[in-house]
């Protein structure tokens, strides 16, 4: 899928990307900073003015940059400050959680500028969460008001590990019915542009190192509840996806080795424990003794749980407690093996805030080695229940960054 290109008919033309070797080194600094000029570029990157002002000029032939009027001097002439466009293309991001699809786009600077999301069985209907997936991205694009000539690319969050060497594959277990395909070819010959995919937890995890709460923290890890539980981790400032890409998958750390069976075919794993079926299955199983709870009659879901808790339901808390308690066992390993700076909980479970992290904390730091747990923070997701769809544009968005054929100026178009 990596570069993949596909026939759109009716884009117009675009211009040719900059070709000079220190283009894509300064649009990222004009993108950092926002609103820089070409003397500060040159000061920065220890380039020559000349040079600074031949790739400037390719650069402000894209649309990506302007020259934003005179800025502040310490005498002499005031400079023509540069300003990156945020608006100039757009990303589109999409969560395919496994009963729901998300889609997000989102401007250069990771404002989510369109939202759309559909209730669907991803996890057994494969064709008909492709179709819904083109049908959303057309939604979006439809009240963005602009074509798909606009695109940068499309990023595809998944709730399977994403091996790196085979980026279109799936795990038959996380998605039997997928047959280990992802099959998302479609949409860059739909849409005329490339298309990455990664582990949802991994860009919940990229989101929030870009725009969350772990902006400026070198060593993130994010923690995603849902129908499963995964994690994402920062390493460094870098995602860590491991040899195979199956890094994080902490809902298969062992809670209970005699405990229920699991899909993967161990025992006792995280997830049997914590997550929408175990929790919801947990609150049937104890609400006849809880007949005065919001929980004992009536369907009961992720979100009701999640609500009751915030009402101060006797069982819904009971249910977060214990939630909290398994969880830490997972997080305390965790902190020891990697000594992450930051843990994020986002997800199911993360709009209690305080109810699941005052005992989660304690419990952690019961169990953890003393260095690891008192210099990480854990908090919950400031990003809500986009986070994973803003990852997915983020991650085309890095890729952009880092080779600025991925924009539109720098593909060939309708070839």
């Amino acid at each position: 899928m990596r570069g993949h290109r596909g026939r759109v008919a009716g884009l117009q033309p675009v211009p040719p990307g900059p070709r000079r070797p220190h283009a894509r080194g300064l649009l990222r600094l004009i993108w950092s900073e926002r609103t820089i000029s070409r003397a500060e570029i040159a000061r920065r990157t220890a380039l020559s003015r000349s040079t600074v002002s031949e790739t400037v000029s390719e650069l402000l032939a894209t649309g990506l940059v302007v020259e934003a009027g005179p800025g502040q001097s310490n005498g002499g002439r005031r400079p023509i400050v540069l300003q990156f466009q945020d608006d100039a293309f757009g990303l589109v991001g999409v969560d395919l959680g496994s009963s729901h699809v998300g889609v997000a786009l989102t401007d250069l600077r990771g404002k989510v500028l369109v939202w759309q999301e559909r209730a669907h069985p991803v996890s057994t209907d494969p064709d008909g969460t492709r179709e819904l997936m083109g049908a959303l991205i057309d939604e979006c694009l439809a009240r963005w008001g602009r074509g798909p000539d606009r695109l940068v690319g499309i990023g595809v969050a998944v709730p399977s590990p994403v091996d790196p060497r085979h980026p279109e594959q799936l795990s038959e277990v996380a998605l039997p019915a997928w047959k280990g395909r992802a099959g998302l070819g479609f949409l860059s010959d739909r849409f005329g542009v490339p298309v990455l995919m990664d582990n949802n937890a991994n860009l919940g995890a990229l989101a929030e190192h870009w725009w969350g709460a772990g902006q400026g923290v070198d060593d993130v890890t994010y923690v995603k509840i849902g129908t499963g539980i995964g994690s994402g981790h920062i390493v460094g400032g870098r995602l860590y996806r491991g040899s195979t890409g199956a890094a994080g998958e902490i809902g298969h750390i062992a809670i209970d080795p005699q405990g229920a069976p699991c899909s993967c075919g161990l025992r006792g794993c995280l997830c049997t424990l914590v997550g929408a079926q175990p929790l919801v299955l947990r609150a049937a199983a104890l609400r006849a003794e809880h007949p005065e709870s919001r929980l004992a009659g009536g369907e009961i879901s992720l979100a009701a749980i999640e609500d009751a808790a915030l009402a101060g339901d006797p069982l819904a808390n009971q249910l977060v407690r214990e939630a909290a308690g398994h969880l830490a066992v997972a997080i305390a390993n965790m902190l020891n093996v990697l000594n992450p700076a930051m843990v994020i909980i986002g997800g199911g479970l993360a709009r209690v805030g305080e109810l699941l992290l005052a005992p989660l904390r304690s419990a952690v730091r019961s169990r953890a080695l003393l260095w690891s747990a008192a210099s990480a923070q854990i908090v919950t997701s400031p990003l809500g229940s986009r986070a994973v769809a803003l990852g997915a544009a983020t991650l085309a968005l890095e890729s952009a960054l880092a080779d600025l054929k991925r924009f539109p100026f720098g593909r060939a178009r309708g070839a």
